[in-house]
């Protein structure tokens, strides 16, 4: 086999590339040989046998099908999660998912007059302090102090 090193490295600066990037016609390597000055790889560079490679790119396809299957609601169970909670969530919305549908929860119920505008004023402050889980656990606790007028 015929050393082409120092041709490949006067190709690869005139095709402005790496050398791993040039390829030489192999029907045209004897040929090559003989050429050893900087005008004799333009004159092969402009005949076709020597050619500049196009650039390799990493394949977004995996990528893009994972994204999918993320958007899906797939990979995304108990394994798959890394750090804190609040990595996922800031803490300030989870308060927000938590404190909006009790504040709905008692604004509705003070507008059908289920509960008094004195006791909405009680469970509200007791809501922004962080004294209910969730909506239900608010309901819970105005059935258990007996505030919450059944009905409709």
């Amino acid at each position: 086999m015929t050393d082409l090193r120092n041709q490949r490295r006067m190709a690869a600066s005139l095709l402005k590339c790496g050398e791993n990037r040039v390829w030489i016609d192999p029907a045209s390597i004897e040929d090559m040989a003989d050429q050893v000055t900087r005008q004799d790889i333009r004159r092969a560079i402009s005949t076709g046998v020597i050619q500049r490679k196009p650039v390799k790119g990493v394949s977004r396809v995996r990528a893009r099908k994972h994204q999918e299957e993320l958007d899906r609601g797939r990979h995304r169970g108990v394994g798959s999660r890394k750090g804190p909670p609040t990595s996922r969530l800031t803490s300030k919305e989870r308060w927000i998912h938590r404190i909006r549908p009790q504040r709905s929860l008692l604004a509705e119920l003070r507008t059908s007059k289920r509960i008094t505008p004195k006791v909405y004023r009680e469970f509200y402050r007791k809501a922004k302090g962080g004294m209910f889980r969730s909506r239900a656990h608010l309901l819970m606790n105005l059935r258990l102090a007996g505030a919450l007028k059944e009905g409709k």
